[in-house]
Protein backbone atom coordinates (compact mmCIF):
# COMPACT_ATOMS: atom_id res chain seq x y z
CA UNK A 1 0.00 0.00 0.00
CA UNK A 2 3.21 2.39 -0.09
CA UNK A 3 1.63 3.54 -3.29
CA UNK A 4 -0.68 5.82 -1.84
CA UNK A 5 1.21 6.51 0.87
CA UNK A 6 1.07 10.07 -1.20
CA UNK A 7 -2.46 10.41 -0.68
CA UNK A 8 -3.17 12.67 1.40
CA UNK A 9 -7.14 12.47 0.78
CA UNK A 10 -9.77 9.57 -0.42
CA UNK A 11 -13.05 10.33 -1.49
CA UNK A 12 -15.55 8.06 -2.75
CA UNK A 13 -18.29 8.19 -5.36
CA UNK A 14 -21.24 5.85 -4.78
CA UNK A 15 -24.66 4.72 -5.95
CA UNK A 16 -26.96 2.49 -5.41
CA UNK A 17 -27.60 1.64 -9.03
CA UNK A 18 -26.81 2.51 -12.92
CA UNK A 19 -27.35 4.68 -14.93
CA UNK A 20 -27.81 7.93 -12.47
CA UNK A 21 -25.12 9.92 -13.41
CA UNK A 22 -22.49 8.78 -11.20
CA UNK A 23 -19.39 8.49 -13.36
CA UNK A 24 -20.17 11.95 -14.79
CA UNK A 25 -20.44 13.67 -11.29
CA UNK A 26 -16.80 11.89 -10.28
CA UNK A 27 -15.24 12.83 -13.33
CA UNK A 28 -16.88 16.61 -13.23
CA UNK A 29 -15.54 16.64 -9.33
CA UNK A 30 -12.28 15.77 -10.50
CA UNK A 31 -12.40 19.15 -12.69
CA UNK A 32 -13.29 21.09 -10.47
CA UNK A 33 -11.17 20.38 -7.72
CA UNK A 34 -8.39 20.70 -10.53
CA UNK A 35 -9.32 24.33 -10.99
CA UNK A 36 -9.58 25.07 -7.64
CA UNK A 37 -6.12 23.89 -7.60
CA UNK A 38 -5.62 20.61 -5.98
CA UNK A 39 -3.87 17.52 -7.24
CA UNK A 40 -6.28 14.99 -8.53
CA UNK A 41 -6.09 11.32 -8.98
CA UNK A 42 -9.19 9.71 -10.40
CA UNK A 43 -9.64 5.84 -10.32
CA UNK A 44 -12.21 4.13 -12.05
CA UNK A 45 -13.18 1.08 -10.84
CA UNK A 46 -16.25 0.51 -12.59
CA UNK A 47 -14.60 -2.87 -14.26
CA UNK A 48 -17.48 -3.59 -16.39
CA UNK A 49 -18.29 -0.23 -17.54
CA UNK A 50 -15.23 2.01 -17.50
CA UNK A 51 -16.60 5.37 -19.13
CA UNK A 52 -14.23 7.73 -17.22
CA UNK A 53 -11.47 7.51 -20.09
CA UNK A 54 -14.63 8.49 -22.76
CA UNK A 55 -15.32 11.13 -20.41
CA UNK A 56 -12.06 12.73 -20.06
CA UNK A 57 -11.62 12.24 -24.09
CA UNK A 58 -8.51 9.90 -23.10
CA UNK A 59 -9.74 6.61 -25.26
CA UNK A 60 -6.66 5.38 -26.62
CA UNK A 61 -3.88 6.53 -23.77
CA UNK A 62 -1.29 3.91 -22.55
CA UNK A 63 -0.55 3.37 -19.23
CA UNK A 64 3.05 3.04 -19.25
CA UNK A 65 5.71 0.83 -16.53
CA UNK A 66 8.18 2.92 -14.21
CA UNK A 67 10.46 1.57 -11.87
CA UNK A 68 7.90 2.35 -8.88
CA UNK A 69 4.82 0.89 -10.89
CA UNK A 70 1.96 1.69 -12.95
CA UNK A 71 2.14 5.78 -14.49
CA UNK A 72 -1.44 6.96 -14.20
CA UNK A 73 -2.86 8.52 -17.51
CA UNK A 74 -2.70 12.51 -16.87
CA UNK A 75 -5.91 14.49 -18.26
CA UNK A 76 -3.43 17.87 -18.49
CA UNK A 77 -0.05 19.04 -19.31
CA UNK A 78 0.86 20.25 -15.56
CA UNK A 79 0.14 16.96 -14.65
CA UNK A 80 -2.48 17.68 -11.92
CA UNK A 81 -4.93 15.18 -13.15
CA UNK A 82 -4.05 11.65 -12.86
CA UNK A 83 -6.79 8.79 -14.44
CA UNK A 84 -6.45 5.52 -13.97
CA UNK A 85 -9.42 2.81 -15.53
CA UNK A 86 -9.23 -0.82 -16.85
CA UNK A 87 -10.30 1.05 -20.03
CA UNK A 88 -6.71 2.08 -20.80
CA UNK A 89 -5.97 -1.97 -20.31
CA UNK A 90 -8.36 -3.18 -22.89
CA UNK A 91 -6.96 -3.59 -26.76
CA UNK A 92 -10.32 -2.25 -28.12
CA UNK A 93 -13.00 0.16 -26.21
CA UNK A 94 -15.90 -2.29 -27.03
CA UNK A 95 -14.17 -5.17 -25.41
CA UNK A 96 -16.39 -6.64 -22.43
CA UNK A 97 -14.75 -7.39 -19.31
CA UNK A 98 -15.88 -10.75 -18.52
CA UNK A 99 -14.55 -11.60 -15.40
CA UNK A 100 -15.61 -13.85 -12.42
CA UNK A 101 -14.65 -12.05 -8.66
CA UNK A 102 -11.20 -12.99 -7.99
CA UNK A 103 -9.80 -11.44 -11.06
CA UNK A 104 -11.80 -8.23 -10.23
CA UNK A 105 -10.61 -8.29 -7.21
CA UNK A 106 -6.81 -9.02 -8.02
CA UNK A 107 -6.91 -6.05 -10.41
CA UNK A 108 -8.91 -3.80 -8.08
CA UNK A 109 -6.11 -4.79 -5.42
CA UNK A 110 -3.31 -3.95 -8.20
CA UNK A 111 -4.71 -0.69 -9.22
CA UNK A 112 -4.58 0.39 -5.31
CA UNK A 113 -0.86 -0.78 -4.91
CA UNK A 114 0.66 -0.79 -7.85
CA UNK A 115 0.05 2.42 -9.55
CA UNK A 116 2.42 5.32 -8.74
CA UNK A 117 0.57 8.25 -7.98
CA UNK A 118 3.19 9.95 -6.52
CA UNK A 119 1.78 13.18 -4.00
CA UNK A 120 -1.37 14.27 -4.60
CA UNK A 121 -4.24 16.16 -2.70
CA UNK A 122 -7.14 13.84 -3.06
CA UNK A 123 -7.98 10.35 -4.42
CA UNK A 124 -11.96 9.99 -6.04
CA UNK A 125 -12.41 6.56 -6.45
CA UNK A 126 -15.70 6.32 -8.96
CA UNK A 127 -16.99 2.56 -8.24
CA UNK A 128 -19.60 0.83 -9.77
CA UNK A 129 -23.13 0.53 -8.82
CA UNK A 130 -24.55 -1.70 -5.97
CA UNK A 131 -22.58 -3.44 -3.35
CA UNK A 132 -20.52 -5.69 -4.74
CA UNK A 133 -17.42 -7.33 -4.01
CA UNK A 134 -15.59 -4.33 -5.91
CA UNK A 135 -16.57 -2.54 -2.97
CA UNK A 136 -15.77 -4.56 -0.58
CA UNK A 137 -12.14 -5.08 -1.90
CA UNK A 138 -11.76 -1.23 -2.33
CA UNK A 139 -12.57 -1.22 1.84
CA UNK A 140 -10.50 -3.61 2.97
CA UNK A 141 -7.57 -2.50 0.76
CA UNK A 142 -8.39 0.90 2.56
CA UNK A 143 -9.12 0.06 5.64
CA UNK A 144 -5.79 1.32 7.44
CA UNK A 145 -5.53 4.95 4.88
CA UNK A 146 -7.78 8.46 5.37
CA UNK A 147 -11.18 7.91 3.53
CA UNK A 148 -12.78 11.19 3.77
CA UNK A 149 -16.31 9.16 3.20
CA UNK A 150 -18.62 8.52 0.83
CA UNK A 151 -20.48 10.79 -1.39
CA UNK A 152 -24.03 9.03 -2.61
CA UNK A 153 -25.54 9.72 -6.53
CA UNK A 154 -28.80 9.29 -6.56
CA UNK A 155 -32.09 10.78 -8.62
CA UNK A 156 -35.11 11.52 -7.48
CA UNK A 157 -37.33 8.73 -8.24
CA UNK A 158 -38.71 5.85 -5.64
CA UNK A 159 -36.93 3.33 -7.09
CA UNK A 160 -33.12 5.43 -7.34
CA UNK A 161 -34.13 6.57 -3.93
CA UNK A 162 -34.49 2.99 -2.58
CA UNK A 163 -31.83 1.50 -3.98
CA UNK A 164 -29.60 4.60 -2.76
CA UNK A 165 -30.91 3.51 0.67
CA UNK A 166 -29.08 0.13 1.00
CA UNK A 167 -25.67 2.14 -0.26
CA UNK A 168 -26.10 4.55 2.77
CA UNK A 169 -26.66 0.72 4.62
CA UNK A 170 -23.21 -0.16 3.19
CA UNK A 171 -21.63 2.73 4.36
CA UNK A 172 -22.73 2.07 8.04
CA UNK A 173 -21.73 -1.36 7.89
CA UNK A 174 -18.27 -0.56 6.59
CA UNK A 175 -17.55 2.04 8.59
CA UNK A 176 -16.98 4.73 5.95
CA UNK A 177 -18.18 8.46 6.69
CA UNK A 178 -20.62 9.60 4.49
CA UNK A 179 -20.12 13.30 2.58
CA UNK A 180 -23.98 13.78 1.63
CA UNK A 181 -25.96 12.85 -1.27
CA UNK A 182 -25.98 14.79 -4.35
CA UNK A 183 -29.76 14.61 -6.37
CA UNK A 184 -28.78 14.06 -10.01
CA UNK A 185 -30.95 14.61 -13.26
CA UNK A 186 -33.32 16.69 -11.17
CA UNK A 187 -35.30 18.77 -13.73
CA UNK A 188 -34.52 20.11 -17.29
CA UNK A 189 -32.44 23.34 -18.52
CA UNK A 190 -33.73 24.83 -20.88
CA UNK A 191 -30.65 26.02 -23.21
CA UNK A 192 -32.98 28.53 -24.64
CA UNK A 193 -34.40 30.11 -21.68
CA UNK A 194 -32.70 28.60 -18.55
CA UNK A 195 -35.95 27.53 -17.06
CA UNK A 196 -35.58 24.29 -14.56
CA UNK A 197 -38.89 21.87 -15.42
CA UNK A 198 -38.97 18.85 -13.48
CA UNK A 199 -39.57 16.38 -15.96
CA UNK A 200 -39.47 13.74 -13.89
CA UNK A 201 -40.48 13.89 -10.00
CA UNK A 202 -37.95 16.19 -7.46
CA UNK A 203 -36.58 16.18 -4.18
CA UNK A 204 -36.11 12.24 -3.50
CA UNK A 205 -32.36 12.81 -2.60
CA UNK A 206 -33.42 15.86 -0.45
CA UNK A 207 -36.09 13.46 1.27
CA UNK A 208 -33.62 10.68 1.71
CA UNK A 209 -30.59 13.22 3.56
CA UNK A 210 -33.36 14.28 5.77
CA UNK A 211 -34.72 10.86 6.52
CA UNK A 212 -31.46 9.50 7.15
CA UNK A 213 -29.79 12.82 8.63
CA UNK A 214 -27.19 13.29 6.13
CA UNK A 215 -25.96 16.24 4.71
CA UNK A 216 -27.98 16.95 1.08
CA UNK A 217 -25.11 18.32 -1.38
CA UNK A 218 -27.30 19.68 -3.87
CA UNK A 219 -29.50 19.10 -7.46
CA UNK A 220 -27.83 18.67 -10.54
CA UNK A 221 -30.45 19.48 -13.10
CA UNK A 222 -30.38 17.72 -16.89
CA UNK A 223 -28.36 20.41 -18.52
CA UNK A 224 -27.37 19.98 -22.03
CA UNK A 225 -24.34 22.07 -21.55
CA UNK A 226 -23.12 19.74 -18.70
CA UNK A 227 -23.53 16.66 -21.06
CA UNK A 228 -21.35 18.69 -23.34
CA UNK A 229 -18.51 19.18 -21.48
CA UNK A 230 -18.54 15.80 -19.68
CA UNK A 231 -18.64 14.51 -23.48
CA UNK A 232 -15.56 16.36 -24.22
CA UNK A 233 -13.45 16.25 -21.14
CA UNK A 234 -14.01 19.86 -20.15
CA UNK A 235 -15.14 21.22 -16.34
CA UNK A 236 -18.72 23.09 -15.97
CA UNK A 237 -17.10 25.82 -13.94
CA UNK A 238 -14.77 26.79 -16.63
CA UNK A 239 -16.89 26.53 -19.56
CA UNK A 240 -20.28 28.08 -18.12
CA UNK A 241 -19.27 29.26 -14.74
CA UNK A 242 -22.84 30.71 -14.17
CA UNK A 243 -24.85 27.50 -14.82
CA UNK A 244 -26.83 25.74 -12.00
CA UNK A 245 -23.99 22.59 -12.37
CA UNK A 246 -21.24 25.23 -11.86
CA UNK A 247 -22.39 26.10 -8.75
CA UNK A 248 -22.82 22.65 -7.33
CA UNK A 249 -19.93 21.66 -7.98
CA UNK A 250 -18.37 24.59 -6.86
CA UNK A 251 -19.99 24.20 -3.51
CA UNK A 252 -19.17 20.57 -3.78
CA UNK A 253 -15.44 21.22 -3.75
CA UNK A 254 -15.56 24.10 -0.80
CA UNK A 255 -17.26 21.87 0.98
CA UNK A 256 -15.06 18.89 1.08
CA UNK A 257 -11.72 20.99 1.33
CA UNK A 258 -13.50 22.31 4.55
CA UNK A 259 -13.82 19.11 5.80
CA UNK A 260 -10.57 17.68 4.87
CA UNK A 261 -8.99 20.94 6.16
CA UNK A 262 -6.92 21.65 2.82
CA UNK A 263 -7.17 25.07 1.15
CA UNK A 264 -7.79 25.28 -2.63
CA UNK A 265 -5.27 27.23 -4.37
CA UNK A 266 -6.45 28.41 -7.81
CA UNK A 267 -4.32 26.61 -10.96
CA UNK A 268 -2.20 29.09 -12.38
Amino acid sequence: MSMLSGVKHIILVLSGKGGVGKSTVSTQLALAMKEAGFKVGLLDVDLCGPSVPYLLQLEGKDVHQCPEGWVPVYADPDQRLAVMSIGFLLKDRDDSVVWRGPKKNAIIKQFLSDVYWQDIDFLIIDTPPGTSDEHITVMENLKDLPCDGALLVTTSQAVSVEDCMKELSFCKKANIPVLGVLENLSGFVCPVCSECTNIFSSGGGKSLADLTNVPFLGRLPIDPSLGECGEKGKSCISVNPNSPAAKVFQDLVQTISEKSKVSSVPAQ
